[in-house]
């Protein structure tokens, strides 16, 4: 199973100024076979993105908010905490 399901901001933080590059990693602690991983922002029913990683390469206002990802191995999924983006 999906455990340990953790995310990680560059900048740390996950404040970033408008206009700026931000990146988003997806990491899980244990997991078995092929992972597969989903993004997520709180408000928006489909996923943003899949992979590893989402990149946000001049984040804007709107893009603020709370984001989580969720990872899979076809037989459990687990989320991450979730983690508050804020756009300066």
């Amino acid at each position: 199973p999906v455990s340990g399901v953790s995310l990680a901001a560059q900048p740390p933080g996950g404040q970033v100024a408008e206009g700026e590059h931000l990146v988003l990693g997806c990491s899980v602690a244990a997991g078995t076979g092929p992972l597969s991983f989903s993004w997520h922002r709180q408000g928006s029913a489909a996923p943003l993105a899949t992979g590893p990683r989402y990149e946000l390469r001049a984040a804007q206002h709107w893009d603020g908010g709370r984001y989580h990802c969720t990872a899979t191995d076809g037989d459990t999924t687990a989320d991450s905490p979730p983690l508050w983006v804020t756009v300066l």
